[in-house]
């Protein structure tokens, strides 16, 4: 009789026991708005692109020219864990950088976004 209850006591137990679990991880290098800003069009070299942001994380060939990619996302997942039921919200934010070389190997464009200084952990996994 004892080994039952003791058994009702660690099923209850282990159904209301919950917990939280938070986890973030990063891809790519940090892209500084400095060095992109001294990126200039008709002007920096392929060669000076390099030595400023390393070796891109993608080249793209368009129409002869190299369009070089470089990126950052960032990601952070909150979760409550019910045991039975778990709930994860996660969200995920990208800084990236285009450079496209000229057939010549000078900078014609430079496209930038930086969208993960502001993200958020999200506990709650239904809504905004």
């Amino acid at each position: 009789m004892r080994i039952v209850h003791l058994f009702l006591l660690l099923v209850v137990t282990a159904i209301v026991i919950h917990g939280c679990a938070f986890s973030r991880g990063t891809l790519g290098d940090d892209i500084k708005t400095e060095v992109i800003d001294s990126i200039k069009k008709g002007v920096t070299t392929k060669s000076e692109v390099l030595t400023l942001l390393g070796a891109p994380d993608r080249v793209l060939p368009l129409n002869g020219r190299d369009v070089y990619q470089y990126y950052r996302y960032d990601g952070k997942v909150g979760s409550l864990l019910l045991i039975v039921v778990n709930f994860s919200r996660v969200s995920i934010k990208g800084d990236d950088l285009f450079v496209m070389l000229n057939q010549n190997g000078i900078v014609e464009d430079v496209i930038s976004s930086k969208r993960t200084e502001n993200l958020e952990f999200r506990f709650w996994p239904f809504g905004d």
